[in-house]
């Protein structure tokens, strides 16, 4: 034995196994591409889930359920106004995270 406590080593690996599984996650909901069209929408512009819809010639159901997966990874946000829901993006490390993926595809395609 070396005399060296392990357990802090093992914390240590969990939180980073559950913060490259969180991660895993957050690239499973930007792996589609409706829901990157939503988030390039609101990347300027605050929108509701009909607009959203109009824009993207679909269901305001079909953008509901992809607006749920971008809540629930933290990704939009939304804020009520009367009867309206409108969404916009949850703070700016998505819009980080949307500047750095399109410069990196924009790399690629050069």
């Amino acid at each position: 034995m070396d005399g060296m406590c392990h357990c802090e080593n093992e914390l240590s690996e969990i939180q980073t196994e559950r913060e490259l599984y969180e991660l895993s996650e957050l690239f499973k909901v930007l792996g589609d591409s409706t829901r990157i069209k939503i988030i390039y929408l609101l990347f300027e512009n605050e929108m509701c889930v009909c607009d959203i819809a109009d824009e993207l010639s679909m269901t305001q159901s079909a953008i509901s359920h992809q607006l749920k997966a971008l809540k629930l990874a933290r990704l939009v946000k939304c804020r009520r106004r009367g009867k309206t829901i409108l969404y916009t993006l949850d703070d700016s490390h998505v819009t980080n995270i949307f500047k750095l993926g399109l410069e990196h595809v924009r790399g690629i395609c050069e």
